[in-house]
This record gives C-alpha cells, structure tokens and sequence, in this order.
C-alpha cells in the first residue's frame, strides 16, 4: 500500500509517497513526479509523520538531526551519488565536480554525476538543491528560484 499527502511551504506545496515503511518520493506538487502516486491513500502513516517532523524541522530553519526511513529507488551508481548528497553539509554546497571527485577520483564523472542528481526522487531530504555548477547556480527539479531559496535559507 501507497500513502500520499501534501505539505505547503512558503515556495510551493510539496508531494509525499511512502509505503508502510519508507519514504519513497518527495517533490514539489507543481513538477514532473518521480512516481505514479494517484492510487495512493491519502492518510498519514508513520513514514510521512516523521517526515512532516523533519519538514518542519527543516521548515523552520534549523538543520534536521535526524532522517525519516528512505528508500532510495535507482541504479548502483544512482545510489551511490545520492549517498554523497547525503553527506553535503546544512548550510553549505558541492559543485558536480566535487562529487564525481568524490566518487571517481576526478571531475572527468561530472556529467554523469549531474544526470544521477537530476533523478533523485526525494527533494530536500535527499539535499540536491546544495548541488551547483563550478560557474554558479544550475537546474533544480523545483525550479531554480527554490533553490536560491532554499541555499540562502540555510545560510541564515
């Protein structure tokens, strides 16, 4: 069974899907779901109350201690950059090269890396908005006025 509820923020409402044990999607309501989600119940189980927990948490400007149950649905190498997501600092950002250093020992897997980002299917948590070009700012499923946003918010 699939569970769905909504959250709004001051930038846009936000999807949640989990199942009876993990949290499988997170995005913003106005995108491209990463999941089929209309056979969902929409009823709060324990996964999405914990994640509404680090949602408001993290909604009122601190940084979360803590991870709802994730499970993160992808390739080995997807995984594996989602993982280094993981261990981007609050508050701080990694360019693609950073990861692919990280990953591959060089910059030469940044493309790949930037693609892998791009699938990430739960926003926020999983912090790909603190992903960013070596020039600046770059694409953001959520659209890149969120992820200023969100960068500037956890400056502060």
């Amino acid at each position: 069974m699939k569970y769905t509820i909504t959250y709004p923020t001051e930038i846009g409402t936000l999807r949640l899907l989990s199942d009876e044990e993990s949290l499988l999607a997170l995005w913003f309501d106005d995108g491209k779901a990463p999941f089929d989600w209309k056979e969902a119940k929409q009823e709060v189980n324990y996964v999405l109350k914990c994640t509404i927990q680090w949602l408001d948490v993290y909604f009122s400007e601190q940084n979360p201690d803590f991870l709802p149950p994730l499970y993160l649905q992808g390739t080995a190498f997807q995984k594996q950059v989602w993982q280094a997501l993981l261990e981007i600092p609050y508050g701080q950002t990694w360019t693609y090269g950073d990861i692919s250093r990280k990953i591959f020992g060089s910059t030469k897997g940044s493309h790949a890396i930037g693609q892998a980002v791009g699938k990430n299917p739960i926003s926020l948590i999983v912090p790909c908005h603190r992903v960013i070009g070596k020039k600046g700012l770059t694409g953001y499923a959520g659209g890149v006025y969120r992820k200023k946003w969100l960068l500037e918010k956890e400056k502060n």
